[in-house]
């Protein structure tokens, strides 16, 4: 099958998944996978029938965007999947319509996976904000003070004395509103530590719905080869543009 778009370790085929995964023959380290959530009206707005078990042959781990009506609508769908953990995008701005609900401005992120979690490649990610150099687990775990406060840690503490912690399952990013070329865009913020943490550098990345193609651009930038599937040729050529410039330096590119 020949690709719509080809250049720099990623290609980008139009089609639905469904139909052109199994003629690629492909091995992902992880899959990115924004579907339609299919909570609206709008024509495209679709959720694509039993696209999970497609993943099946392709890859041991799949990150997934959605909502928990979607995820909990749809759970049949994700059978041959383990449930590993959820990372929730905290954006600046709701989405919800509704007037007599609370303001919805985060989305899910849920991590699924294959076989033995052990066998996975996984690089969590971390952050400054840990204890300060030269303080130890030990005098974490029975209140040592620090700034006039306790630090509390045990046997599965997060934070270690380099200054640093394991990024937290909450991410704030600010969505892409008025700037996006596709109506669900999202943002290189959330992107980065979903590929970072899944997949080594030269390691496949694979997007069955690439939209105008955010995961891709974020994998090169990152070093990885990227692979996306997307349905609608108006958006292939969306994507196609932004992957046919020049690739920015790691953390410039959105």
């Amino acid at each position: 099958m020949k690709p719509y778009f080809e250049a720099d370790g990623v290609q980008l085929y139009l089609g639905d998944c469904r139909d052109v995964l199994p003629a690629l023959g492909l091995q992902a380290d992880v899959v990115i996978a924004d579907p339609p959530y299919g909570e609206t009206s709008l024509p495209w707005d679709r959720w694509p029938e039993g696209w999970p078990v497609f993943m099946h042959g392709v890859s041991r781990q799949l990150w997934c965007f959605g909502s928990m009506r979607m995820f909990l609508g749809q759970h049949a769908d994700f059978d041959g999947w383990r449930f590993a953990q959820d990372v929730i995008w905290e954006k600046q701005q709701g989405s919800g319509p509704a007037a007599d609900r609370f303001q919805r401005v985060h989305e899910h992120v849920t991590h699924w996976y294959r076989g033995g979690w052990a066998d996975l490649y996984r690089d969590p990610q971390r952050e400054s904000g840990g204890l300060p150099a030269g303080l130890s687990r030990r005098r974490a775990a029975v209140g040592h003070k620090v700034n006039g406060g306790h630090l509390h840690g045990d046997k599965g503490s997060t934070v270690v004395g380099d200054g640093t912690r394991l990024v937290r399952s909450v991410i704030r990013v600010r969505n892409l509103r008025g700037a996006a070329e596709h109506p669900t865009e999202k943002p290189a913020g959330i992107l980065r530590p979903l590929v970072a943490y899944s997949s080594p550098v030269g390691g496949l990345v694979l997007d069955p719905f690439a939209g105008s193609g955010s995961t891709l651009a974020v994998a090169r930038e990152m070093g990885r080869r990227a692979v996306g599937i997307e349905a609608d040729e108006r958006y292939c050529e969306i994507a196609a543009r932004r992957l046919a410039a020049a690739p920015l330096p790691l953390g410039e590119a959105s």
